[in-house]
């Protein structure tokens, strides 16, 4: 039997290890989903009023949610118990895996590439992800912002990846949802992909000569 070149690093496969970002890249996550059964303009009320794109970023940088719900009782008390549900009820946020994600990231590591996770995820919350997809816990390592005080796009948590995994920024491909965090990534010359569904990364993948299916 023929071994493919792709089964192993060779000069045209220019890199050998990405990097994931974890929601909407690997499992999907939708906030509404916590809240099912209420009127949708309630939730959208909430989530004004308390700013909850900051408040759930804070989570992601290491605030907990206990801060967070002295925070609301102080400001919207009337709020304390749509945030209590939301955390109650995380599990039904995450909507399963991205469709086809799993079944690359099995193909990327039997290609023998280096795989880890940079995700903003809420230490709290975090156990949450490998139940819900699979891949999450197929990566060799996971930085995970809320154990590190640091959360993208700050430049510090993309450093510190690179760090702790022992990559090389030029043979690593950072996948990720969120423009600023591209950005911020190739700022620090890590070769980037912004997601918007997993056959798009596949052709991204191609291009940089990782065999992987069209």
């Amino acid at each position: 039997m023929t071994t493919h070149p792709a089964t192993r690093d060779t000069p045209e496969r220019a890199i050998d290890a990405v990097l994931y970002d974890f929601g909407n890249v690997l499992v999907g996550w939708d906030p509404y989903g916590a809240y099912a059964g209420l009127d949708r303009a309630v939730v959208d009320a909430f989530f004004a009023d308390v700013d909850f794109p900051v408040l759930n970023h804070e989570r992601d940088a290491g605030a907990t949610w206990a801060d967070a719900r002295a925070v609301v009782e102080a400001s919207h008390p009337h709020h304390v118990a749509l945030l209590d549900r939301y955390v109650a009820q995380f599990p039904a946020t995450l909507t399963g895996p991205v469709e086809g994600s799993e079944e690359l990231v099995h193909e990327l590591r039997d290609l023998g590439l280096r795989l880890y996770g940079l995700t903003n995820w809420s230490a709290e919350l975090y156990p949450h992800a490998g139940p819900a997809a699979p891949a999450t816990t197929l990566m060799e390592d996971v930085l995970v912002s809320g154990r590190e005080g640091l959360a993208k796009p700050d430049p510090a948590i993309f450093a510190l990846a690179v760090d702790r995994f022992g990559l090389d920024p030029a043979r690593t491909l950072f996948t990720d949802d969120s423009a600023a965090n591209i950005d911020a990534a190739a700022r620090l010359g890590l070769r980037t992909h912004l997601f918007n569904g997993t056959p798009g990364l596949r052709a991204a993948l191609r291009h940089l000569g990782v065999h992987v299916a069209p």
